[in-house]
């Protein structure tokens, strides 16, 4: 996964963790290009890719299988020792991103289905490149892992409980049958990526460079699932779902971080909070709209993707050059 945990907690980086940190930042930089590319490709000629649409919860599970190896238990101290940002940060996940996603459906008066994928992207957990962006923008990264992983393991609570909650007000959700889906997309990987990390950690450390490029492989190829097998409805309502999603994620970067201003919390934190709050696990919800919605439904996922990693990265090379105290 595209992720910079393990690099919190220590001044100067062992070598596996610095050539993590380095292959990270790379893909950070390139991913942006490599979705637009599988994105503009699944649009152009969608044929090809519509049959794969039955390994995007596979791929999800790659996804989250790698961020499990990422993880070590010590990145869980902050939730111990710094309980209070830790709390405030999912607390604003799981409240700002899902309010917001209500409101501009309700604004821009979204058909119901692109109305319950727009709210199901707010419901997910944080984005899984958020880590690095936070990195990139000299954030507080202990903060961003301790919050990825944090409302990753309580996705499969809220997730369902806020769709049912808010999208349900546009299509019918199946609350109970969703969260046995995040179970098995986003938890069970997870921990068997951090028992492993546990188990054989030396062996872990060997290919921890390597995991970035596999998520960036792994989201790209989920991008380009859902966006071929919604071709069609992209191109016929394309400009509304691309304002929807810019609204849906420039208000969820600033708000997070107003919030984390008026609390006054550091310079480095409120730029944790503004990414962690603004970028979204949108390949799950891709892969949840499609399966209890409709494809129509993942069509803001899909253009979520590609949008919250081109702006996080934008946001991470204004921040990187302005004093983070």
């Amino acid at each position: 996964m595209v992720a910079m945990a393990g690099t919190a907690n220590t001044t100067v980086p062992k070598p596996a963790q610095a050539a993590e940190e380095r292959s990270a930042r790379i893909a950070v930089t390139v991913f942006p290009l490599l979705i637009l590319a599988g994105g503009a490709v699944a649009l152009a000629l969608p044929d090809p890719f519509t049959s794969l649409a039955p390994l995007i919860n596979p791929g999800l599970m790659v996804i989250m299988f790698g961020m499990g190896l990422t993880l070590t238990l010590p990145d869980f101290a902050m939730v111990v020792r710094q309980p209070l940002p830790v709390l405030l940060g999912v607390v604003a996940q799981f409240l700002i991103m899902p309010l917001l996603g209500l409101g501009i459906a309700w604004v821009l008066r979204l058909p119901p289905e692109l109305a319950a994928g727009v709210i199901l992207v707010g419901c997910a957990p944080g984005g899984t490149a958020s880590n690095v962006v936070t990195y990139l923008a000299r954030g507080n990264v202990a903060l961003s892992v301790a919050m990825t992983s944090v409302s990753t393991l309580l996705a499969p609570l809220f997730t369902p409980l806020l769709a049912l909650w808010l999208a349900g007000r546009y299509m019918a959700v199946d609350a109970g049958s969703m969260a046995l889906s995040i179970v098995q997309i986003v938890l069970v990987p997870v921990l068997l990526g951090l028992l492993i990390r546990y188990l054989i950690p030396r062996t872990v450390d060997r290919v921890l460079p390597v995991l970035p490029w596999v998520s960036v492989a792994a989201i790209t190829f989920v991008v380009v699932a859902v966006v071929a097998g919604s071709a069609a409805a992209i191109l016929t309502a394309g400009w509304l779902i691309l304002l929807a999603v810019i609204l849906h994620n420039g208000l969820g970067l600033g708000i997070g971080y107003g919030a984390a201003r008026m609390l006054r919390l550091p310079v480095p934190s409120r730029r944790t909070l503004g990414v962690e709050v603004g970028m979204q696990n949108s390949g799950l919800a891709a892969g949840l709209a499609r399966e209890y919605f409709s494809p129509e439904a993942a069509l803001p996922a899909a253009v979520f993707s590609v949008w919250h990693n081109v702006s996080g990265a934008l946001v991470a090379a204004y921040w990187r050059r302005r004093p983070a105290s």
